[in-house]
């Protein structure tokens, strides 16, 4: 491949990844066609993009940007994953992908988040945090709770007034 072509790739890459700060590496090399075309449709449906580069074209392609970190060191063809609602949701999806059975040869490789690279066995580790909206519900319960508690503690009380007025009511 000549440098001019070598040059148009790695532009044609860069602007793909504009505006991505953080992405996953993995290994597709060796899956068949089909399945290809069924982990792509998969990772579509979930707004993932997958994206095949050779590492030389990729390194040069994100020289100086937040992902240049996640390909120092690496070797071979890989693919590079972005999208999703956040990374921690990425992160789930491409760690169920690897663990499943559905495509054998799919495995992660590796990724950088916030500027820092990720091995595998970390990757793993981010997947078990909360996401987005798993982080939304534990706020909003904790908002909630202070009011429940408050309301509990109010009404408690006057219900019990409320059921020794009634039961003298009845006496009488």
């Amino acid at each position: 491949m000549s440098k001019l072509v070598k040059d148009l790739v790695s532009q044609d890459f860069a602007k793909r990844l504009d505006g991505v700060q953080d992405c996953l590496l993995v290994n597709v090399i060796g899956m068949s066609a089909n399945e290809t075309v069924v982990l792509r449709k998969m990772l579509r449906e979930k707004n993932i993009q997958l994206l095949v580069v050779k590492n030389s074209l990729a390194k040069r392609a994100t020289e100086g940007g937040p992902l240049s970190s996640a390909f120092s060191g690496a070797e071979g063809t890989l693919a590079v994953v972005w999208g999703a609602e956040d990374f921690i949701s990425l992160t789930k999806e491409v760690t169920e992908l690897d663990k499943g059975t559905e495509f054998e040869k799919f495995e992660t490789r590796g990724g950088v988040m916030d500027g820092e690279q990720l091995s595998p066995e970390r990757v793993n580790e981010i997947s078990k945090w909360p996401n987005r909206a798993e982080q939304l519900s534990i706020l909003s319960g904790q908002f909630l709770s202070p009011g429940a508690t408050l309301n509990a503690q109010l009404l408690g009380p006057g219900g019990m007034l409320q059921s020794q007025i009634k039961q003298k009511g009845e006496e009488d």
